[in-house]
């Protein structure tokens, strides 16, 4: 029995792998992502997690504060922006690094690649000035490029876009790794073969160097580091009892000058090193190691031999049944996050269709229904979003130059015409891109074809001024707003009609209301066209 309770003690993860697993799954705790392939969208997605943890994949439940960063640079409004910055700040002063250390998923994933067993590439004067190279990302991919676009009425994520390997693994390989999304594969471009194949040689040089990542790349680490002197958690050093051994800076993975300076994670590592105790932990005395000083002004003589070997092992059997809680902390975290995503929370976009949600006048009545609308004749068109379905409707504001016009247009209410149905935004250089040819196409088959440019609820008040400046002469061609989930962000039609997270997309409607075609990607007048004349031949 002995021998098992020792083996079980040996092998219980570390106090700093259990915060990591138990924030990695806090912050993943949409379980139900994974089985439904689809993003989390409601309400706690206005949060931040403190790490690296992407947007777009299935299980995470909360924002990434990179990803928030840079869309606050072209959110509508002074709102988004602030609220950001203050609560990458509020990380800031309170942890520091500490985050990157305890609380990011990504820094998890980097520890257990690096923990395959493989010589390693130990840190060097070189891997010093390489961890410049995360600030060089921080100013000007991660702030500068965002900013330039934004002034240009364009917006571009361009660390998520062009860098982030989360994004890839948690995002990309979650999404595209459910049979219902495999349709997406067809989509993808050069853009996500550059990506996948960054993703992929980031991941192999962090099994043979610790956390490349985190050291060389993360800009959220770089902004973090700069706080690290001044946070209220984190490793502190007594400059009056180090006597410069050498033996924390030997210990540490990370490249650092000296204890808790910028680059340091704040893991704790060093302090069971120490051989004068002159480092500890700020802000919190549970932290602690045992200490022959404080035991000594405790018992106000000084401790024997005997009373110290004795506190290290009360404070070893208290370690063991904190590490044990906190492992059943994480167990109960897990089977809490099933049970409510499972069973008590419901996802707008995959509530069932009611047949008699309606308030008399064709508009919806409940935002908990969320897929059931009627025409005003009362005639039922919510049916699906699925090819061949009959499409599901929506009465959506129209817009113009100058704001929204009071009408209403229903994208499902074909009058015997084909619809193109485009969601677009204004910081999506892809819509931006296509929206002439769709222009093109309501010309030329004005009075046949019914296109209908959807803006996203995100930064709605700029799609007026791009109106203006591109399409001040336009006959055909509708724009409308997409409506907004209350307490959320999600776009309630976007999402209804099958889609999570991707700009642009397009459904083409035939002219009896049914789905004909739905892409996840750009596209061009010619193949606008294609698909019209094949609609058209099959009636005519």
């Amino acid at each position: 029995m002995k021998r098992i309770l020792n083996w079980f003690k040996s092998h219980i993860p570390t106090k700093r792998r259990l915060i990591q697993l138990y924030c990695a799954l806090l912050f993943n705790a949409h379980i139900k992502g994974f089985v439904t392939g689809k993003i989390y969208q409601g309400p706690l997605k206005n949060l931040c997690a403190p790490g690296i943890n992407c947007y777009s994949c299935p299980g995470a439940s909360a924002a990434c504060p990179i990803g928030a960063l840079q869309n606050a640079f072209s959110a509508s409004g002074k709102r988004a922006p602030y609220y950001i910055f203050g609560i990458i700040l509020l990380y800031s002063i309170m942890f520091g690094r500490m985050i990157c250390g305890f609380f990011c998923p990504f820094g998890l994933v980097q520890d257990l690649l690096h923990k395959i067993k493989t010589p390693k590439i130990k840190k060097s004067r070189f891997t010093r000035v390489l961890s410049c190279l995360k600030y060089v990302i921080l100013v000007f991919i991660t702030v500068c490029i965002p900013l330039l676009y934004m002034m240009k009425d364009r917006g571009i994520p361009s660390f998520c876009k062009y860098i982030c390997p989360a994004g890839v693994l948690e995002g990309a390989i979650g999404l595209l790794s459910h049979a219902d999304n495999a349709a997406e594969l067809l989509n993808l471009g050069p853009l996500f073969v550059w990506k996948f194949s960054l993703f992929v040689t980031v991941m192999l040089l962090c099994v043979f160097i610790y956390r490349f990542f985190c050291r060389f790349l993360c800009p959220l680490g770089a902004l973090y580091g700069l706080f690290n002197r001044f946070s209220i958690l984190g490793i502190k050093l007594n400059r009056d009892k180090c006597v410069d051994c050498g033996r924390c800076h030997a210990k540490c993975k990370m490249d650092i000058k000296h204890v808790g300076d910028r680059e340091c994670i704040n893991c704790g590592e060093c302090v069971d090193v120490c051989p004068t105790n002159a480092i500890t932990w700020r802000g919190s005395k549970i932290f602690l190691p045992p200490n022959e000083t404080e035991l000594s002004a405790r018992l106000e003589r000084p401790a024997t031999e005997e009373e110290v070997a004795a506190e290290k092992k009360k404070a070893e059997r208290r370690s063991f049944v904190a590490r044990l809680v906190s492992l059943i902390l994480t167990v109960a975290l897990l089977v809490g996050s099933l049970v409510y995503y499972n069973f008590i929370y419901k996802d707008p976009s995959e509530l069932v269709v009611s047949d008699s949600c309606t308030d008399g006048d064709g508009d919806l009545c409940c935002d908990t229904c969320g897929l059931a609308f009627l025409n005003k004749d009362g005639s039922e068109i919510a049916t699906g979003n699925a090819i061949f379905d009959k499409c599901i409707g929506a009465h959506l504001e129209v817009l113009d130059e100058n704001g929204k016009t009071g009408d209403i247009i229903n994208p499902a209410a074909t009058d015997g015409k084909i619809v193109i149905i485009n969601f677009w935004g204004v910081w999506c250089d892809g819509c931006k891109k296509e929206l002439p040819d769709f222009n093109r196409i309501a010309d030329e088959y004005a009075g046949e074809v019914t296109v209908i440019a959807i803006h996203t609820v995100l930064n709605e008040d700029q799609a007026p001024d791009h109106i203006k400046n591109n399409y001040s002469d336009w006959d055909n061609m509708i724009f409308a707003l997409d409506t907004q989930i209350e307490g959320s962000t999600a776009d309630k039609y976007y999402t209804s009609l099958g889609f999570t997270g991707g700009y642009p997309v397009t459904v083409i409607l035939n002219p009896d209301g049914l789905i004909e075609y739905k892409y996840a990607s750009e596209l061009t007048y010619d193949e606008l066209k294609r698909d019209i004349e094949e609609i058209k031949s099959f009636y005519n």
